[in-house]
């Protein structure tokens, strides 16, 4: 599987002979390669105006071009905002949270990034090709797409250590501009251009994943909730700045601590395990049928509802497992 920012081909349709071997290469003479671009066909063609585009066939006549748009701006931000109102909204009848619900879309872009991630999944896995993954800058959906990806192929993504080194190697040293991404909060009023809740959208499709699937993840879903309070605020400098170049500028590593330090302290890590983890060799295909895909009550919910009694079930869980 890889991962790229889309080619720049322009309005005059420029070609990049370097960037045609490199795709050569990786595929052998009779090879199929799959291309998955984040982008809708009509976004892609405008994208040609301001310099950028896709693939033309007759210069990578081995691969394949498929369009699976995945929101990754203002419109995602609006979602999760609206969201966020009406999850705090106690006074709503029924009928009007249904309406709320729906109209946000939330859940609408989390089973749009799950089937996307299956559809490269299965590229992998069904049709043994190799995938290329991109949208514009490469920066946003792609890894959103790519880092789900190996969650569903690779099992040692799902265990806690392997999980870090997925968000450190796709999000962070893929360069996220986290800085930008989750400047402030989705209560607050201001609406920078920039802010879009890419990191959160990724951390629900693995708790999704997690609850089809309570076995198949060594972590649980206290780890993505520590982790989304860290990416808009952090005494931590793992998710700061926006991409490696900042990071080393402002010499992060030698002025802040890390956040994956502090987790794998033994007091630490067990606080953020699955009791009942099983090691699954087996890559797991999530539903994305609508029904499947359930609102993160443990997220949303969590300023208004008191997760104390989940809290001690799950205590209790790991008591006994332990005990047998």
């Amino acid at each position: 599987m890889l991962r790229s920012s889309q080619p720049l081909t322009g309005p005059n349709r420029k070609r990049c002979r370097e960037d045609e071997m490199l795709l050569g290469t990786v595929l052998d003479k009779g090879e199929r390669g799959f291309i998955i671009d984040t982008r809708s066909a009509q976004a892609a063609k405008q994208a040609r105006m301001t310099g950028g585009g896709t693939e033309p066939k007759s210069s990578y006549p081995q691969w394949r071009r498929l369009h699976r748009p995945l929101e990754r701006g203002r419109q995602l931000q609006e979602s999760f905002m609206k969201l966020v109102e009406a999850c705090n909204d106690t006074s709503a009848t029924m009928d009007r949270w249904l309406s709320r619900l729906e109209s946000c879309r939330w859940l609408s872009h989390v089973k749009a990034a799950l089937s996307t991630a299956c559809l490269a999944a299965q590229c992998v896995d069904r049709e043994e090709a190799t995938v290329l993954v991109h949208g514009a800058e490469g920066t946003d959906t792609t890894l959103l797409v790519t880092a789900l990806a190996q969650v569903i192929l690779d099992p040692s993504c799902r265990t806690l250590r392997g999980f870090q080194g997925l968000l450190e190697r796709e999000w962070i040293e893929a360069g996220h501009p986290f800085h930008l991404r989750c400047a402030r909060s989705a209560s607050s009023h201001a609406r920078p251009k920039q802010e879009a809740p890419l990191f959160l959208l990724f951390l629900d499709c693995v708790w999704q994943l997690s609850r089809q699937f309570p076995f198949s993840l060594e972590f649980g879903e206290r780890l993505l909730l520590i982790l989304f309070d860290n990416a808009y605020a952090s005494a931590y400098g793992t998710f700061l700045c926006n991409n490696e170049k900042e990071r080393c500028l402002c010499k992060v590593k030698e002025n802040t601590h890390s956040l994956w330090a502090w987790l794998n302290q033994p007091a630490e890590r067990t606080k953020y395990l699955n009791p009942l983890y099983s090691h699954n060799p087996l890559v797991i295909w999530p539903s994305v049928e609508p029904q499947s895909i359930q609102l993160w009550q443990g997220l949303f919910f969590r300023w208004i509802r008191s997760s104390q009694h989940l809290d001690e079930a799950w205590a209790e869980i790991q008591r006994l497992v332990e005990n047998n």
